[in-house]
């Protein structure tokens, strides 16, 4: 057989073999969270290589070693989760490096760190002075986790004793000019009202729409397939009907979400009035 074609065939084979082992380890192996994870990593990749393009390496050979390399850890690690002091040894511990503004220099040494590497690491945490430092923690997988003495941290609302609005995640209602009508509903929004949300920024269709996002206070971000068209003119009798439509959605969207019996009654009320009310415009608002 010819060498070019061997090798590709030895190629593949420690492809398909390295996807499932990166599948069965799982994200954690990805992340190389460890130095014990950074090792296997390394070595499953160099035996893939060798087996690929090395002719000597019998493709028994190597299959035997990724296996060995993926399936151990695997069950080390397994081992890891109920044991503790197994974990301890495989992955290591946490050491405490700064403790209430001052270097704990034993653990820098310990961890053979130096003060130059320690503030490299404080200012990628926007960390300039050590002193602002309540606790700098290295972690097992060669981060530094830094928290800030109290007068040194972000003030919060809740500090502050305001109380702010809940928010859910953003939503994508278009992608690709596809409406995607789950989310949309689940949102508590109509097509209609989303349409009227999109000819306010120069779309006539959902097909003219690359993505549609639309917040928690249903505010529709729009990015055109065309970003440089001229915004046409709104028609107003649909955009009317569709403003109308978005005032029911959020005053039955309040309801789902209050949990105050008498403002739910009164939210899904005057929720439905308004429904009845655009059921009989509706017939005068189409152009």
């Amino acid at each position: 057989m010819p060498e070019l074609i061997l090798t590709l065939i030895r190629s593949m084979i420690s492809f398909l073999i390295l996807l499932a082992l990166t599948r069965i380890m799982g994200k954690k192996q990805l992340s190389q969270m460890t130095f014990f994870d950074y090792v296997v990593g390394i070595t499953i990749g160099s035996i893939a290589a060798a087996m690929a393009v090395d002719q000597n390496i019998k493709i028994s050979n190597g299959i035997m070693g990724l296996l060995v390399w993926g399936i151990f850890p695997l069950l080390l690690g397994i081992w890891g989760i109920k044991s503790m002091k197994f974990r301890h040894f495989t992955d290591g511990t946490p050491s405490i490096v700064i403790s209430n503004g001052n270097v704990q220099e034993r653990e820098l040494k310990r961890n053979h760190l130096t003060v130059d590497e320690l503030m490299l690491m404080l200012r990628e945490k926007s960390v300039f002075k050590i002193s602002d430092v309540e606790m700098a923690v290295f972690e097992t997988n060669g981060q530094l986790s830094v928290m800030k003495k109290v007068d040194q941290q972000p003030l919060t609302p809740s500090q502050m004793g305001l109380s702010v609005e809940k928010e859910h995640s953003p939503t994508i209602v278009i992608a690709d000019g596809q409406l995607l009508k789950k989310g949309l509903l689940k949102r508590g929004y109509s097509d209609k009202w989303l349409l009227g949300e999109i000819m306010k920024q120069g779309a006539t269709h959902f097909e003219d729409v690359f993505l549609a996002q639309i917040d928690s206070k249903g505010n529709v971000y729009v990015d055109l397939y065309k970003d440089q068209v001229v915004q046409q003119q709104i028609i107003q009798k649909p955009l009317l009907s569709a403003s109308l439509k978005k005032v029911q959605a959020d005053l039955e969207s309040f309801s789902l979400q209050t949990e105050d019996p008498e403002a739910k009654k009164s939210y899904q009320k005057h929720a439905n009035s308004l429904k009845n009310t655009l059921d009989s415009l509706l017939p005068y608002l189409k152009e």
